[in-house]
């Protein structure tokens, strides 16, 4: 197992928690892109991808992220494929029911996630790295 895989590990422990407000696995200058989603897009910086978190979250009651399987792919990258819980707190959706299974691309620089990609579509992101499922 690799540092960077525990390190995922580490990310995931928390966010199954519903704790998404430490950022210490990340590099100062980290790359975020939600591909597909409520809300699609890119944030560099970690201060960014903190506002971004804020700015999502608020809009969730009891919202969690769920590590499925664990990928090493090489080259310091590690695809977690995931499944969301949580209910829109005007809306009450349940994520759960409406959200199809997802993924997560971590992409590693000198021991920091440099990039981080937020899958909402499992088959998508299969199909981005050239990978099977």
């Amino acid at each position: 197992m690799s540092v960077e895989l525990d390190v995922v590990r580490s990310i995931y422990e928390d966010w199954e928690r519903g704790d998404f407000g430490s950022l210490e696995w990340a590099h100062p200058d980290i790359e975020l892109v939600a591909i597909g989603g409520p809300d699609p897009g890119r944030r560099i910086g970690a201060t960014a991808v903190r506002q971004a978190w804020r700015d999502f979250l608020s809009a969730w009651r009891d919202y969690r992220v769920f590590a499925e399987d664990y990928r090493e792919l090489g080259d310091g990258r590690v695809l977690v494929f995931n499944r969301l819980s949580g209910h829109g707190k005007s809306s009450g959706l349940d994520v759960a029911r409406t959200a199809t299974p997802g993924g997560n691309l971590f992409e590693f620089d000198a021991g920091k996630v440099r990039k981080l990609l937020l899958y909402w579509d499992r088959d998508r992101a299969l199909a981005d790295l050239g990978l099977e499922g």
